[in-house]
């Protein structure tokens, strides 16, 4: 059969998946999953259950359910190990101030999940089939979202290539899961501005390569930069485009926004190398609404220099699904500084950053419709 056969047939076409449910026999008591939601720091703690969906060639998605939380067992000459073919997703969970929990914008998500399977030869999971996925986590494991303000259940969707075969083509077999995780405030002292670190020597991503896609690759190409900034005392690494080395491309894992004045919001255009961020497209929606100018377009280095150096440039920050926005002070590089250190985060910075906030965890009206309630008895908002 042919390479492109994963993705002949449309998500759309086939019938919604039923879910069987197998629980824990010995999950966390009470209180134990009440320590670990005391302090749960970031990705280092898992729930009790986790979703797997399986898919074959032949036989399309299949075998739905929901199992404990465990290890996965992996044929040695599985796909993934050899040739990277996976894809992930990120969003949280958040529950709301009378106990109901609820997801941000999980259409988004789906639709960037199928994206990125087409990229890597992956099948597309329907997004129906997604967003249920979604729901069968909190359907058991609900208790571990947090209600401690700013806190939240990280859902990490994920892809891969599980087919036990060492030829060079796209895989077979393949299984889709989602595991969760609690997530403390990101910010624990504040929000506080950052600095950055100019990588000159590594890029993200290249013309026609994957960087609009969400797959492991992408965030290992850039590892070794990261450890650069810090090294440098940077949190973040920032990347130029791989082909001129002259435009602003995005950070390790976050999109980047200028703000000029108090009336326009820039941001680098998607040139398929910047992965399309949810956060990314809502900040742009709330900018729009506070009647600013959203510009897509190309930034470069020598823009941003002379931006901040003119005062045309009034705010730097970054956004993304854990952090969701983050105030930059400085941008830093081998012999090179934009910025102020000591910067105070930007007015328009924190009032989209605590509008987008408020509005996820139910404290603003949703007048776009983005939540979609996911414990029992309720659907979209």
């Amino acid at each position: 059969m042919s390479q492109a056969a994963p993705n002949q047939t449309a998500p759309s076409a086939a019938a919604p998946l039923d879910f069987s449910v197998t629980r824990a026999t010995t999950p966390r008591t009470p209180a134990e999953r009440e320590a670990i939601l005391s302090d749960p720091g970031f990705g280092k703690q898992f729930t009790d259950h986790m979703v797997a969906i399986d898919w074959t060639l032949e036989g399309g998605w299949q075998d739905a359910r929901v199992i404990p939380y465990g290890p996965l067992q992996l044929d040695p000459a599985s796909s993934v190990l050899h040739y990277g073919q996976e894809i992930f997703e990120g969003l949280k969970a958040y529950r709301h101030a009378d106990g109901s929990i609820w997801t941000f914008r999980p259409q988004k998500n789906a639709e960037r999940l199928q994206r990125s399977a087409r990229r890597l030869a992956l099948p597309e999971l329907p997004a129906a089939d997604f967003i249920e996925s979604i729901r069968q986590m909190i359907a058991v494991d609900g208790d571990w979202v947090p209600s401690a303000p700013e806190t939240s259940l990280y859902l990490r969707p994920f892809m891969i290539a599980n087919e036990s075969f060492l030829g060079v083509r796209a895989a077979h077999k393949v299984g889709y899961y989602v595991i969760a995780s609690p997530a403390g405030a990101y910010f624990t002292n504040g929000v506080a501005p950052i600095k950055i670190w100019l990588s000159t020597e590594y890029s993200r991503a290249g013309r026609g390569g994957t960087g609009a896609a969400k797959c492991g690759g992408n965030y290992a190409a850039s590892l070794l930069p990261q450890m650069q900034a810090y090294e440098n005392g940077c949190a973040q690494v920032l990347f130029l485009d791989g082909e001129t080395s002259s435009r602003i491309d995005e950070l390790g894992g976050m999109n980047v926004f200028f703000v000029h004045g108090t009336h326009t919001l820039v941001t680098p255009r998607l040139t398929g190398s910047i992965l399309e961020g949810v956060t990314r497209d809502s900040i742009m929606q709330l900018a729009r609404d506070r009647g600013m100018t959203v510009e897509e377009r190309d930034v470069t280095l020598g823009d941003w220099r002379d931006g901040v150096e003119s005062g045309g440039i009034t705010e730097v920050f970054a956004c993304g699904t854990a952090a969701v926005v983050t105030p930059i002070a400085e941008l830093k590089g081998p012999g090179m500084s934009i910025g102020n250190p000591d910067a105070p985060a930007g007015e328009i910075t924190m009032a989209l950053r605590h509008e987008l906030t408020d509005i996820q965890y139910g404290r603003l009206p949703d007048r776009h419709g983005w939540l979609t309630r996911l414990d029992a008895g309720a659907g979209s908002a």
